[in-house]
């Protein structure tokens, strides 16, 4: 489960320390500011301030203003880096945009989205963890069998019910509430883990603190 330490927190504070481009710190950021441009374009978020992380991205890239409305020009340059460094496809960005119109319609639910896909992705790699486990230590290399393995994964997650674990099977009952409000499909769940699990594998382990 320690691999997956960094997701848990997902629209929280980045951890500290050292960052490969384009490790996950680099994944997991870039996520959060195309959920942040979208929410910013959409409803017409005018203060920058309040969106952390799209406002980081856009000083640091120096990205103009586009029409005058916070977040499409963002959201175009962050989908273009998604995209060329991960080779997300464009389904991928297509559910979260209908899944932050679905449920933030105003500045009021934007906090409101962000815990539930929170809780979302923390119950989904909690429960990724505990039913994949020996696959982490798969090589890299073996990425097509690895991917396959991940969706299978998921498609028991979303609609198995004979889980030895009663546990297993409460956080799996959860993911799938979460699912249904956030309105995810396996196959984005899946490109999500998958991304998630591969990245995770190269990370250096840390090391030892006196």
């Amino acid at each position: 489960m320690s691999i997956f330490s960094k997701i848990m927190g997902l629209f929280g504070k980045k951890t500290e320390g050292e960052t490969k481009v384009g490790g996950m710190e680099d994944f997991m950021t870039l996520i959060r500011v195309y959920y942040q441009s979208v929410m910013a374009s959409n409803i017409g978020v005018t203060n920058i301030n309040f969106l952390p992380d799209l406002a980081a991205f856009k000083r640091s890239l120096k990205i103009p203003t586009q029409n005058n409305k916070l977040g499409i020009a963002e959201k175009t340059r962050c989908k273009k880096m998604l995209t060329d460094i991960y080779g997300l496809q464009n389904s991928f960005f297509t559910e979260i945009d209908n899944s932050i119109k679905k449920n933030c319609r105003n500045v009021n639910e934007i906090q409101s989205y962000l815990f539930k896909f929170q809780g979302f992705s923390n119950d989904l790699m909690m429960v990724i963890g505990n039913l994949m486990q020996w696959k982490f230590r798969m090589p890299s290399s073996m990425k097509k069998t690895l991917r396959s393995l991940t969706e299978k994964t998921v498609h028991d997650i979303m609609t198995k019910t004979d889980f030895k674990d009663d546990g297993v099977f409460k956080t799996c009952q959860s993911v799938r509430k979460y699912q249904r409000s956030l309105g995810y499909s396996e196959s984005w769940i899946t490109d999500y883990v998958f991304n998630i699990v591969l990245l995770a594998k190269k990370e250096p382990k840390p090391k030892d603190k006196d």
